[in-house]
């Protein structure tokens, strides 16, 4: 018995052991934005002491397309789980032997239980492949309470996960989300999600009964044990990134797009999409914005290596005709994301944006400051790189216009062939550096 029971210490040892050099790295992501349970206040901020609009201030120019679910629709009503689970649906990127998940409430105000989770391969809609259900644990424990504003990462489980795999995530929420405490969400998935019937359902093989959204909840993240020589791209932007008005269910976005060159090219490197739907450079709205989002949704992903940065456009287009926010306001923004992933070791690459001629929120002034952004990614050797979608996209005849082939009807989205074609421009050997 006494070398049975040191056999297995042994043994548990070795997993310890294996477990800690592990080399993680994010084979999906998604950028988190608030869920307010009670509609907010009307924002009103002063002028700036020159006596300008302020450049953040929505009442003064309204959202423009891209805002809200980026789609131009109001934001979604208040929504809460009671004694219900979650199955949610994700495409990764990478693959791996061992998986682990990680679950937000960043935007919480009050502790978030969760009463079971488990992860699957995915069979067909809310079908799971029943031997690969696998039970999460915590900390050990099959449970956990996520502090306010804070994330969860699950111990690893041993699944074989393919490359470009659909995964179900389930989430049992045994207590009631009907508080003042805002969720943790990404609108827009353009993935359907299922809500169960009451009750704890994961690992069931099929949701019966369930009803379905088109948005992630509590869900950040889904990292992969993968070679040394793996990591990740993050590709950082608004609703052009987060692929609104491609075909729902389809991973037709351009960084599932970039995804398939560079698993068809033998490139181990991981994509982690982070756009939100009218998410803005210098102020929040759709998501906080992105300076502020910079550390949680790029800087602190496991195995990043690379950041592609696509914003602006809605700084430009919610600004209308306003001389704010200028175009050297945009630069001096993207400077500070440069710099602080340089401080982390990052390659980061400048995205030109994409023409947006025929939108709501379309004019000559914005026109210019977007001609004005474009030129500095291009030529001011800022950027270790340059991904010039402007030029894949836009007509030759009419550049401030998308090419009818790609337009979708908004004149600022892409259809799927559209975001087909911003892949296909990106340089593959900036991710072999």
């Amino acid at each position: 018995m006494k070398k049975i029971a040191l056999a297995l210490i042994i043994i548990a040892a070795a997993a310890l052991q294996a477990q800690s050099r592990d080399h993680w790295v994010g084979t999906w992501a998604t950028a988190v934005v608030v869920r307010p349970q009670a509609p907010a206040a009307p924002l009103t901020l002063p002028p700036t002491a020159s006596g300008q609009p302020n450049a953040c201030q929505p009442a003064a120019f309204g959202p423009g397309p891209g805002a809200g679910r980026g789609n131009g629709q109001a934001p979604p009503a208040p929504l809460n789980f009671r004694n219900q689970t979650l199955r949610e649906i994700v495409h990764v990127s990478l693959g791996g032997d061992r998986v682990r998940i990680v679950l937000s409430n960043a935007f919480g105000t009050m502790p978030l239980e969760v009463g079971a989770a488990h992860v699957a391969l995915r069979e067909k809609d809310a079908a799971i492949q029943s031997k690969s259900d696998r039970p999460l644990t915590f900390s050990g424990s099959p449970s956990t309470m996520i502090a306010a504003g804070a994330v969860v990462v699950s111990d690893p489980v041993s699944l074989p996960v393919p490359a470009a795999a659909d995964l179900a995530i389930d989430i049992y929420l045994p207590g009631d989300t009907a508080s003042p405490s805002p969720l943790t969400t990404h609108q827009g998935a353009n993935q359907t999600n299922y809500i169960s019937a009451d009750g704890n359902h994961a690992g069931d093989a099929d949701f019966a009964g369930a009803t379905t959204t088109q948005a992630w909840f509590f869900l950040a993240g889904v990292e992969v044990a993968a070679p040394e020589a793996a990591g990740a791209v993050v590709t950082f932007g608004d609703s052009i990134t987060d692929g609104t008005r491609s075909t729902p269910n389809t991973n037709s976005r351009w960084p599932d797009e970039l995804a398939r060159r560079l698993a068809a090219a033998k490139i181990p490197v991981a994509v982690l999409n982070e756009g939100i739907a009218g998410n803005r450079v210098l102020c929040d709205g759709a998501g906080v914005s992105a300076l502020a989002r910079f550390d949680r949704d790029v800087l602190v992903q496991p195995g990043v290596k690379y950041v592609v940065v696509l914003e602006s456009i809605n700084d430009i287009g919610i600004g209308r005709n306003s001389a704010v926010p200028s175009a050297n306001d945009l630069i001096a923004a993207h400077r500070q994301l440069i710099e602080r992933a340089h401080a982390r070791g990052l390659k980061i690459y400048g995205a030109t944006l994409t023409p947006f001629d025929g939108a709501a929120y379309f004019t000559q002034e914005g026109e210019a400051k977007r001609q004005a952004v474009n030129a500095f990614i291009r030529t001011g050797k800022a950027y270790d790189g340059v991904i010039d979608f402007d030029a894949a996209v836009r007509d030759p005849q009419t550049p401030s216009k998308i090419q009818m082939k790609f337009n979708p009807g908004d004149n600022l989205h892409m259809n799927d062939a559209g975001y087909r074609a911003m892949a296909a421009a990106i340089d593959l050997s900036l991710f072999k550096k």
